[in-house]
């Protein structure tokens, strides 16, 4: 197993399903405030729950302002296809020490996907059993209780990106896929070329780790440009946007509550990638976690939350 990696930043690192903390945790007071159907849309259009998380007792510690698990998956479904949870991570929000912490999550990872009894890839729990079959999959796999999830179609970001006129990126290596030639250093991406961006696995030295870079920059990139963006129609484009691609069984009320009492958590932010090694089982390539990983991520959990 390879040495993994801890370290601090000041910026918000997320993937693809994270932009609703550009709402929730950047420019969320003013977005809420501004727009009229912002309510309609997070209650009617995004608000989802699931039987897996209790929420009334998710709504007692965020009334009394206690740190929050938050499961974020960035889904890759096309057309019909429910599609899986490719990106995976665990965002606990400590609003006494203002301090955010992001376990990234390995889609190939092996583990035994609850409701199933059978051992699989981790993102493959949701395309099984949706939002419920993957919280219940990596609470039991961590052993720790969510307290939301926020899931998002991959395809939402390409409509973000063209929404905002584009963003910029820093491009880490050089590489050329049927369409486009990306370069190293500053970047310029539509929507389609950050879907490019962000998929290519196969040429970087680094893989899905590469690729997980990747995908942060883009998400960086949005929060950017969205932050700096004054334009009334931009915002009110971009909800609707997020309306059609997100769920969560967060409501309104508690995205507000989020941002009055958890934006300062964006202070510190600590970032670890859960690590194992590569196996072939019959053919099929999974990502083997050993107990020592599992309960060192475990105990990080925990510990951010006390």
């Amino acid at each position: 197993m390879g040495r993994s990696k801890r370290r601090k930043s000041k910026k918000i690192w997320l993937i693809p399903l994270a932009i609703l903390l550009l709402l929730v945790l950047g420019i969320g007071g003013y977005a809420f405030s501004l727009y009229n159907n912002a309510k309609n849309t997070v209650n009617n259009k995004m608000h989802d729950p699931v039987d897996s998380i209790d929420l009334n007792e998710t709504k007692k510690k965020i009334k009394a302002s206690k740190s929050l698990n938050i499961l974020l998956m960035g889904v890759d479904a096309r057309g019909a296809d429910k599609g899986r949870s490719d990106a995976l991570m665990v965002l606990t929000l400590n609003p006494k020490t203002d301090s955010m912490q992001i376990v990234s999550i390995p889609r190939d990872t092996r583990v035994e996907i609850a409701g199933r009894g059978t051992q699989d890839k981790i993102n493959h729990a949701y395309a099984f059993g949706g939002a419920d079959m993957a919280v219940n999959t990596v609470e039991n796999f961590l052993d720790v209780d969510m307290d939301y999830y926020v899931s998002m179609n991959m395809e939402g970001m390409e409509e973000l990106v063209d929404q905002l006129g584009g963003i910029t990126v820093e491009n880490d290596i050089e590489w050329q896929d049927k369409k486009y030639h990306f370069t190293k250093g500053t970047t310029e991406l539509d929507g389609d070329k950050a879907m490019h961006f962000v998929r290519m696995r196969k040429q970087d030295p680094n893989g899905d780790f590469g690729r997980t870079t990747r995908q942060r920059k883009v998400i960086q990139g949005i929060i950017d440009k969205g932050a700096s963006i004054g334009s009334v129609t931009k915002f009110d484009g971009m909800i609707d946007i997020l309306g059609n691609n997100m769920a969560t069984n967060m409501d309104f009320d508690d995205m507000k509550k989020l941002f009055s009492d958890y934006k300062n958590t964006r202070k510190k932010t600590e970032n670890y990638q859960m690590e194992g090694t590569g196996t072939n089982i019959g053919g099929v390539y999974y990502m083997q976690v050993d107990d020592a990983e599992i309960q060192k991520v475990h105990s990080m959990i925990k510990d951010m939350k006390e």
